[in-house]
């Protein structure tokens, strides 16, 4: 049988986050692993699951999430970002909550380019008058 699954992709920084939410008890699996095994720290724990809090469905939703790219902090934003995707597929009532929230906006802070001519992005080389 063919089970109700929604998804969402997510992205912030250099991580992106596959998303698939399905009717369960509220567990979340991150790459193969439990929540608090992927994640150490209880903040990153706390941003992964903000989108279902907000909504009051964190025992309603079981949460499976590929993620790729980046550090803990990126990953975290990016299934924030994807779960709440999702949710919004799973019921459009979602929205203006997650939205007012801010858990629908993708995070645009990247690191920058280095520009030729410079030591990193903005760094100059030393200026020498002689």
């Amino acid at each position: 049988m063919a089970q109700l699954s929604f998804y969402g992709t997510g992205r912030r920084k250099t991580s992106v986050a596959r998303v698939r939410i399905i009717p369960g008890q509220g567990k979340v699996i991150v790459n193969g692993k439990n929540l608090d095994e992927y994640f150490g720290r209880k903040v990153l724990q706390t941003i992964v699951k903000q989108p279902l809090v907000a909504i009051g469905v964190d025992t309603k939703y079981d949460v499976i999430a590929k993620v790729d790219g980046g550090g803990s902090s990126g990953q975290a934003g990016a299934i924030r970002h994807g779960l709440a995707r999702a949710l919004q597929v799973a019921d459009h009532s979602y929205r203006p909550t997650l939205k007012k929230a801010g858990f629908l906006s993708r995070d645009p802070r990247m690191k920058e380019r280095r520009k030729y001519g410079l030591k990193k992005a903005r760094k100059a080389p030393q200026f020498s008058k002689r």
